[in-house]
């Protein structure tokens, strides 16, 4: 008996030989928007419909949208491009660098990655790699193990301090939160470049995310007393106050 072609009631192509069956819906999904949707793990083909498994894409797409970095691809390819790692492999690297992707926030921006050895204690006691991100949010990492994946994630205000110190083979850089210590093994050879884009990153954030009232005090503070009278002239001209508020708030800012 041949095989039986089906088609999946998500993308309507083929189903293929690796198919699973949604039982709400009565239709079979293939492994790629298995896959794309988060996999079992995520799509519980004994109660998700094709709706639910839609839903889940378009929710995915909206997140990562169009930027390079948004994709595992593209973060691997920066590591890449910037030698921010060593000792790893393409095909593993993108399945860490791909949990990253599945848990990036809406509109979260991912600005630099690297690949470390996570809770390295020493060239022998470690968690192995783990993709590394800074996004516009937080520092997110994960690791896609045989069953299942790690990930975390370190919002900025929670950060306490991030220091870094190198070693006969190895970097360490440290991230200092309230709750623990997250020690990241780096190859000498990269070590100090990526913590220099770190703090880099960082500083760049921190200097952009000023609150907008500090920016409008300065803004304030650099108009002269003439500059204030006029612009409430103005205000009395258009009717938006009357000539009492106009006359209290001259009063005010001449000092009388």
């Amino acid at each position: 008996m041949g095989f039986l072609k089906t088609t999946c009631g998500v993308c309507n192509g083929d189903a293929g030989l690796t198919r699973l069956r949604l039982k709400q819906s009565k239709v079979d999904i293939c492994s790629s928007c298995l896959k794309a949707a988060g996999g079992i793990s995520v799509v519980n083909v004994a109660k998700a419909t094709v709706e639910d498994v839609r839903k889940i894409l378009q929710e995915k797409a909206e997140r990562i949208g169009d930027d390079p970095m948004s994709k595992a691809e593209g973060m691997y390819g920066y590591c890449k491009e910037h030698n921010f790692g060593s000792g790893f492999n393409e095909k593993q690297s993108l399945k860490h660098f791909t949990v990253l992707q599945d848990n990036l926030l809406k509109g979260e921006k991912v600005l630099m990655t690297f690949i470390g050895l996570n809770d390295f204690k020493s060239a022998t006691k470690h968690n192995n790699n783990y993709a590394y991100a800074i996004t516009s949010k937080r520092i997110i990492f994960g690791q896609k193990k045989v069953a299942g994946q790690k990930f975390q994630a370190v919002e900025h205000g929670k950060i306490n301090d991030i220091s870094f110190k190198t070693g006969v083979l190895f970097g360490t850089l440290e991230i200092d939160t309230p709750y623990e210590k997250i020690k990241v093994g780096l190859d000498k050879g990269s070590a100090t470049h990526i913590n220099n884009k770190i703090h880099e990153v960082l500083d760049t954030l921190k200097e952009e995310s000023k609150p907008v009232q500090e920016t409008q005090q300065q803004v304030a503070a650099a108009l002269s007393p003439a500059d204030e009278i006029k612009k409430y002239k103005e205000l009395l001209d258009m009717g938006a106050i009357n000539q009492e508020e106009f006359d209290l708030k001259k009063k005010e800012l001449l000092g009388l």
